[in-house]
């Protein structure tokens, strides 16, 4: 396993990474569908912000996403492949992700969490703080969760 700095060509890697893993939680056609240009990485995601990727046998099986403006810090995206899921990638990469927050002064971090990740943001240390809407359907609510850093 390596974790290393994602680049500009990774980015179509990502985005279907992205989409493989919300597919995983058995979310309608139609609902994926609306969900596909939110889950896109782009080349100014990764040139303007924190993205990592673990590499299994030279193959992306997960990523994250920090954004960090100011003191505001935002986890934007946590995805792991649905083979690597249960295999200990999102725990690994979870502490990969608490160290880079550690090197950039970060004290705690936002994450609007897809429902079925709540679980594991709670196991990884992070609590529920609210409610957001979500960006692709007005009339659903995410879980807003923080998570804190601990130097």
């Amino acid at each position: 396993m390596m974790i290393r700095r994602a680049s500009k060509e990774d980015v179509n890697i990502l985005s279907e990474l992205s989409f493989r893993s919300k597919a995983y939680w058995g979310y309608s056609d139609e609902f994926m569908k609306a969900c596909r240009e939110d889950l896109k990485v782009t080349e100014e995601d990764i040139s303007t912000s924190h993205v990592y990727v673990l590499e299994v046998h030279r193959e992306i099986v997960a990523f994250y996403r920090l954004v960090y403006e100011m003191e505001d810090a935002e986890l934007s995206n946590f995805f792991v492949d649905p083979v690597g899921i249960g295999k200990g990638y999102g725990k690994y990469v979870w502490h990969h992700l608490i160290e880079t927050a550690k090197r950039l002064g970060i004290e705690k971090f936002l994450i609007h969490s897809d429902p079925y990740a709540e679980g594991f943001y709670k196991k990884m240390g992070a609590i529920r703080i609210g409610e957001v809407q979500s960006t692709v359907f007005p009339d659903r609510k995410l879980p807003l969760m923080q998570a804190m850093v601990k130097s």
